[in-house]
């Protein structure tokens, strides 16, 4: 089976211990060398850019990163800004923040800033993402949908992610927002890719290999639809619920891990 990936991510479903601990983002920072490489804060997804980015600067700077900078992109001619290109050419680690998920590929989607972290992910560069950064990461994202309710069909809005992984589907804020209605919907309408759902203050981190570990306070869920004998979705009926036989979950909690080439935790 072709690989997922090629190189190491780092996926948090949101809301991050930022005060206590900080042990997730402790462990995006044990990545590089703190004295020595590039983290990149990329604030595209958000609606608040200085406040984020100066958030997460401080942060990690008090966990001992000497070289941090921001990259902005408020609109698609920055990310064509031959400053921003250069900040993504000498990184060691991108990490976006959380906001709106549809922000971060409209406006990098296709420009030259997206090349350039295409090459440095290929070439080994981390990358990093929460919440709406998180979703961003597959090849197909959710975008929006309902949260609290039982799976109907036709209720997701989906969109093409960045493609940095293959063959999931992310999403995020998962227990805590209870959103397993619309991941269920989302693996119906593309039975190839497996589910991820990411708690809050919990993460997965991925290998090269297309292996993941979990870490963080919560459980990442995982549905996997290549063996469903029959489901109802199409685009007739659209509020009926969802019908859907024989898919299966797995739910991992801190230190678990996956493999999703073979899909078996």
């Amino acid at each position: 089976m072709e690989d997922k990936l090629n190189g190491n991510l780092i996926i948090i479903g949101g809301a991050e211990d930022k005060n206590g601990d900080k042990s997730i983002l402790k462990e995006v920072c044990s990545k590089i060398d703190k004295d020595k490489e590039e983290l990149v804060i990329a604030t595209v997804a958000s609606g608040d850019p200085e406040e984020k980015g100066s958030q997460y600067h401080k942060i990690f700077g008090d966990l001992g990163v000497k070289n941090i900078s921001i990259l902005n992109v408020r609109e698609r001619k920055d990310a064509f800004d031959v400053n921003n290109i250069e900040l993504i050419n000498k990184a060691s680690i991108v990490f976006f923040t959380g906001g709106d998920q549809l922000r971060i590929t409209s406006l990098l989607g296709g420009t030259d800033l997206y090349k350039i972290m295409m090459d440095r992910y290929n070439a080994g560069c981390i990358f990093v993402g929460t919440s709406a950064g998180a979703s961003v990461m597959s090849d197909t994202m959710i975008v929006s949908g309902p949260n609290d309710e039982s799976p109907r069909k036709c209720t997701l809005k989906m969109a093409p992610g960045l493609g940095l992984i293959k063959d999931v589907i992310i999403d995020q804020h998962f227990a805590q927002r209870g959103r397993i209605g619309r991941l269920l919907v989302g693996i119906a309408e593309n039975p190839q890719s497996i589910g991820i759902g990411i708690d809050e203050d919990t993460a997965i981190i991925v290998n090269r290999e297309a292996e993941f570990k979990v870490i963080g306070s919560g459980a990442v869920y995982l549905i996997d639809g290549r063996d469903i004998t029959y489901t109802n979705v199409s685009e007739q009926n659209q509020e009926e619920l969802l019908s859907i036989f024989n898919i299966k979950m797995h739910v991992l909690k801190k230190d678990d891990k996956f493999d999703l080439n073979r899909r078996i935790p």
